[in-house]
């Protein structure tokens, strides 16, 4: 399965979406890379430091270039604008989500491009989960990373 496909399932698991969102808003996480660590070790690829590394560096670029600025479109457009008529409004706003959609999908394209091919058993996802968060911030929001790892797909 690409990690695509694995990704839009699990984005689609009860309880994934909300938790990626909070990983995101509230500990600056990258969803994708973290989606990406999660698949690795469900389809059992090990990615060593080195390739954890560069797929955070890959998801920074896209973040910085084109998923962050859209995403802050999209949410300034979520709600009424003085002297911009709401369905105008809201047609810009679902063109935005696309594009910012389709940046998210090269993202994860450009990741599983660097995923090492599967050598191993299926892991819990808990410890790539953990490793991605790590190398992307300061801190390790490991209670929500759990919580992610709980609900995501095996």
């Amino acid at each position: 399965m690409t990690l695509w496909d694995w990704a839009v399932r699990a984005y689609g698991t009860e309880g994934v979406s909300e938790t990626c969102l909070g990983l995101q808003d509230l500990h600056e996480q990258n969803v994708p890379l973290l989606l990406w660590a999660a698949w690795t070790a469900t389809t059992g690829r090990r990615p060593d430091a080195e390739t954890i590394e560069a797929a955070a560096d890959t998801a920074r670029a896209w973040d910085l270039a084109a998923v962050a600025p859209l995403r802050a479109v999209r949410r300034r457009l979520r709600a009424p604008i003085p002297d911009i008529d709401d369905p105008a409004r809201e047609a810009v706003r679902t063109q935005v989500k696309a594009i910012e959609l389709a940046a998210e999908r090269h993202l994860l394209a450009a990741l599983e491009a660097l995923a090492p091919a599967p050598d191993a058993a299926p892991q819990p996802p808990i410890t790539a989960l953990a490793a991605a968060a790590r190398t992307w911030g300061a801190v390790t929001p490991r209670p929500a990373l759990v919580r992610l790892a709980e609900r995501l797909p095996a």
